[in-house]
């Protein structure tokens, strides 16, 4: 039997990295996953390739009418949650001189409101001693030139959990926080092999954390395992956060 057996979970941007890893991985412990992703040609291929127990809708978290669907989706074909990992975000670099509307709402419309809303809407379907994880970075704690308006937008969502933790104890709805460091996916290709290599400098484990590694640690955080865990910040990052 897995950890998730009998689980229904609902996993926002999973067509790609880590929430994809972390969707297969649910499906490995028992979990029926309904998966999110903008594009429709990459959805329909993380739903073919997670293969089982599995519903893709196409959704931005950052539209409203969008994650209605989503659960109208969930509400139908499954009528409740269990496990929520809010895993939409994007980021991109711009310095403060360089910093403009359209930079700053788009990344907290993803990264803030977006987290708020997918929470929240989920909220009426949410099963007691559920299990919401929120995607937030070390970049939350970090320093990183031209990367002030990410970094800020994740620092919100690790307050978020402060909060909410205290607003469902009611429900015994746990709320943590996961916040990788550098992860070996596809959007890293941006800084080519020179920049994998100066980013995997930096690593005291000495090399980047693998999306199946991220997927571990969610898993744990949605289980049983860790069913005394509640409003933590997980760092999934080799010690980079740590030093």
């Amino acid at each position: 039997m897995g950890k998730l057996n009998g689980k229904v979970a609902v996993i926002t941007a999973a067509t790609s990295g880590m929430a994809l890893a972390t969707a297969k991985r649910f499906v490995q412990e028992g979990a029926y996953v309904f998966i999110t992703g903008r594009n429709k040609e990459r959805l329909d291929k993380a739903v073919n390739e997670i293969g089982k127990n599995v519903t893709g809708v196409q959704a931005d978290s950052s539209k409203l009418d969008d994650l209605d669907k989503l659960y109208e989706s969930v509400k139908k074909e499954k009528g409740h949650i269990d496990i929520l990992f809010a895993s939409a975000g994007e980021g991109s670099f711009a310095s403060i001189e360089e910093i403009t509307e359209e930079h700053f709402d788009s990344i907290f419309n993803t990264n803030v409101r977006g987290t708020v809303f997918t929470v929240q809407k989920a909220l009426p379907l949410f099963n007691n001693n559920g299990s919401i994880i929120l995607n937030s970075s070390i970049a939350n704690v970090k320093g990183i030139p031209r990367f002030s308006v990410y970094s800020a937008s994740k620092a919100a969502v690790r307050a978020f959990a402060r909060g909410w933790l205290l607003e469902l104890n009611d429900r015994r709805i746990r709320v943590n926080v996961l916040a990788p460091g550098t992860i070996d996916t596809p959007v890293l290709d941006v800084f080519g092999e020179e920049g994998k290599k100066a980013l995997t400098a930096q690593i005291p484990r000495g090399s980047m954390g693998q999306p199946e590694e991220i997927a571990a640690a969610v898993t744990f955080l949605a289980s049983d395992d860790a069913s005394f865990i509640n409003g933590i910040e997980l760092a999934v990052d080799g010690g980079t956060a740590q030093i």
